[in-house]
């Protein structure tokens, strides 16, 4: 298996749970979802994102609303809705359970595996 592959499918799997993180703090349209992004090192294009937007938007986890700009035409920002905080608050359970696994299993050593 390819490592990049696997590092693209990674990054597919998490991005709707950063994109809700990043929507939890503040309201954001598209272009800064992808700036904060490449800010954490997470490289995401417009083709990718804004299908995912789309999806949550119909999903009822997101709200827009249009705002004038001062450079170009008016933009469309994105915020949670209330259904979109309760799944963000299952997802976050949900990472807490896979970092804690991931842990255990890294932390693992053959001594622990005797003992069971």
């Amino acid at each position: 298996m390819n490592i990049e592959n696997a590092k693209s499918q990674m990054r597919k799997g998490m991005l709707e749970y950063c994109v809700l993180l990043l929507l939890k703090h503040r309201p954001s349209y598209a272009s800064d979802i992808i700036q904060q992004l490449k800010q954490a090192e997470l490289l995401v294009v417009e083709g990718t994102l804004y299908p995912l937007l789309t999806r949550l938007k119909n999903d009822g986890l997101l709200l827009y609303e249009w705002q004038e700009s001062t450079q170009g035409p008016p933009r469309k920002y994105y915020t949670l809705s209330k259904d979109g905080e309760q799944f963000l608050e299952g997802l976050d359970a949900s990472w807490t359970e896979l970092e804690n696994t991931i842990g255990y299993l890294k932390n693992i050593t053959p001594l622990t595996l005797e003992k069971q």
